[in-house]
């Protein structure tokens, strides 16, 4: 008797474990894949248009193409711009568009759109034509931080314009993407501007790469802006500690700091149906002197936010940086190094990590 339920219940513990072995592979096979892509601003040397980057995109398996710039476009006519979409649609490609600076007052502020209001609603109209959920933008850069009443003003400012343009967003069905853009913004002051504005309508275009621009861990951000996220700038970080502070070199996906297996799994907690795009901008070095006094005039010191970024720094190595040969092979070789860059990126992550849903 007791033989008969000792192997009942070994039984009946079986069959659980199975149940549940079963359970988890069927809600990791029921779980979407984070689609993969790229922003146009990776191969910028090349000049393409937005055929030939749909071309490329596809070339390469890519499930988006995020184009950062109007001027992408032969013509922003509705006409025009549903046949780039067509396109696209052939070719499997979801399209994200984007522009530039939305903020009247910031120094990278170009008038090419017309005031920062008109701007926006000319983004909105070519993202609804495109068929882009979006319209990604920029604040400005880290320079911002320097004019007169710091970041907080141009923060104030971009949510003015924002509030002006909500009910053409609305009406559009697009959602405005702010980028944490070339030092302009801590990840929280990113998210200041967002819930000001209204989460309704905005959101993030999370770039890891600027994140350390702001002198922080790219997961520490992406646990910040996540929540929020919309579209996405990345590539990998290589940081090192200097006796100034630390010098910063963006790299390809896999050749910095990142840890993408951690960072792709939060990505899927947090924002899983916003697709993994690589912006790669690599090659060149930034210093920044945190550890000079003056150095946090205009910055956020916030203690537990560097020690991530230091720990980071400590880890990481000098690298050296890319440079072009003069003369008329320098251009030829900026684009085969980008291409390159962008190429090992996409490879990376989808035979290392997983991600995307081309074969």
């Amino acid at each position: 008797m007791y033989r008969r339920s000792f192997l009942s219940s070994l039984t009946a513990a079986t069959a659980l474990a199975a149940s549940r072995s079963v359970g988890t592979a069927h809600a990791a096979a029921a779980r979407p894949k984070i689609k993969l892509g790229i922003d146009n601003f990776a191969v910028r040397a090349m000049g393409w248009k937005a055929p030939a980057l749909i071309d490329y995109a596809a070339a390469i398996k890519c499930d988006t193409l995020l184009i950062s710039d109007l001027d992408a476009y032969d013509s922003l006519e509705d006409a025009a711009l549903i046949a780039i979409r067509r396109q696209a649609d052939a070719a499997g490609i979801a399209l994200y568009a984007g522009s530039w600076s939305i903020c009247p007052t910031s120094k990278t502020f170009k008038k090419n759109w017309g005031t920062a209001e008109e701007h926006v609603r000319l983004g909105l109209r070519v993202a609804r034509a495109l068929g882009s959920p979006v319209f990604r933008v920029v604040l400005g850069n880290m320079e911002d931080r320097k004019t007169e009443g710091g970041i907080q003003a141009r923060i104030a400012d971009t949510v003015a314009v924002l509030k002006a343009c909500r009910r053409e967003a609305i009406t559009a069905g697009v959602k405005i993407a702010i980028e944490n853009h070339a030092g302009d913004l801590h990840s929280w002051e990113l998210l200041q501007l967002i819930e000001a504005a209204g989460r309704d309508f905005v959101g993030a275009n999370i770039d890891s790469g600027n994140a350390a621009w702001t002198l922080e861990d790219p997961m520490d951000v992406l646990e910040t802006l996540g929540p929020v996220t919309l579209c996405s700038s990345l590539r990998d970080d290589m940081i090192w500690d200097t006796p100034e502070g630390a010098t910063v070199q963006w790299t390809a996906a896999g050749d910095g700091l990142i840890d993408w297996k951690k960072y792709a799994a939060r990505w899927q907690a947090l924002c899983p149906q916003v697709p993994i795009m690589i912006e790669t901008i690599s090659g060149s070095q930034r210093s920044f002197p945190y550890k000079q006094a003056d150095f946090w005039k205009f910055y956020d010191r916030r203690p537990e936010k560097l020690a991530k970024f230091a720990a980071l720094a400590q880890r990481g190595h000098a690298l050296t940086p890319f440079k072009a040969p003069a003369g008329p092979e320098g251009k030829k070789a900026t684009q085969d190094y980008q291409k390159a860059e962008v190429e090992k990126s996409i490879a990376y992550l989808r035979r290392e990590i997983g991600l995307g849903v081309r074969t």
